[in-house]
């Protein structure tokens, strides 16, 4: 059977190996999916809300093991990967706190004898994620779905598998009912099947142009909901009167979190007049700070790139 593989990106060590899925076992997801949006669409706020605090709770509790899977999959600092783990806590928690008053019913004026907005659940959603933030990608799309009464299919990046698992045993683990969130371990050639059958009623995406435009086409000819984040070519633009060094601060995080494997990061500097030399020199000082290596170790600031082709385009 064809498999994907998890590398440690510092050695280029195979930590696992995942067994991809039939299509038989993906249809078998969802039909699953289909039969727990039934019930899921029924229950209250109140009931959600409980079992994303326990998602919340468990994030916590078991932050450093799942900041270690992340880090062994995509290389990102130990450090990075625990603030990614918190960080997915606390949107479970606003979104828990808060969906019922983002989601109630709005009357509206008009002539009718009532008008109102109304915000119902409509199905399974299909979430196509990256490996760069492989857990808060994923929690920053399931935490409100879920809340709104929608299910969730997550196809995750295929060098992050054991982290979409992990992610999926922490909704079972929280008492969320079979089904309302599957990871598919699933290759991109049977996306477009996914998101054409009937249970998938939206799809969202982040990453590139032109995944974007693929997965945008499919949706948009099948008439379905699909929200898209893409790339971007983002500015930092230091003023003649800023503060240099801490300018050079802001932009060597900006740039280098991550390993600079990040879609908001400043991907050009724009100094305007007189800004120029001194925002250089204050840069240099900041990027000679930073420290290249093994992810694991306290000391490093910087680990390596997700993937060795990706190192590779870069160089």
């Amino acid at each position: 059977m064809p498999v994907f593989k998890s590398i440690f990106p510092f050695t280029q060590e195979v930590v696992a190996e995942y067994e991809i899925m039939s299509a038989a076992t993906v249809n078998d997801c969802l039909a699953l999916s289909a039969k727990a949006f039934q019930q899921w669409r029924k229950t209250s706020f109140a009931e959600r809300s409980v079992l994303m605090l326990r998602v919340a709770d468990i994030l916590i509790a078991k932050r450093d093991e799942y900041a270690n899977t992340i880090t062994w999959e995509m290389g990102k600092t130990l450090k990075e990967a625990k603030a990614e783990v918190e960080k997915c806590a606390t949107a479970c928690r606003y979104f828990a706190e808060h969906a019922e008053i983002f989601l109630q019913e709005v009357n509206m004026p008009s002539d009718a004898s009532k008008s109102y907005v109304r915000y119902d659940p409509i199905g399974a959603i299909l979430a196509i994620m990256p490996w760069n933030f492989p857990f808060w990608q994923v929690f920053r799309f399931a935490a409100p779905y879920l809340m709104a009464g929608n299910v969730g299919l997550l196809k995750h990046a295929p060098n992050v598998c054991g982290t979409a698992l992990a992610i999926e045993s922490i909704f079972i683990e929280a008492g969320f009912p079979k089904g309302v969130f599957q990871t598919l371990i699933v290759d991109v050639d049977i996306v477009e099947s996914i998101i054409n059958h009937d249970i998938v009623q939206g799809v969202t995406l982040t990453g590139s142009e032109f995944a974007g435009s693929q997965v945008g086409a499919i949706a948009g000819k099948a008439i379905k909901k699909s929200v898209l984040e893409l790339g971007g070519s983002d500015p930092l633009i230091i003023l003649e009167d800023a503060d240099m060094e801490k300018a050079a601060q802001v932009a060597t995080l900006s740039r280098m979190q991550n390993a600079g494997q990040s879609c908001i990061a400043a991907k050009r500097f724009i100094t305007v007049g007189k800004a120029k030399d001194d925002f250089l020199h204050q840069l240099e000082i900041q990027i000679q700070k930073l420290k290249q290596g093994d992810p694991f170790n306290e000391a490093t600031t910087t680990g390596p790139m997700a993937r060795i082709d990706l190192a590779e385009k870069i160089e």
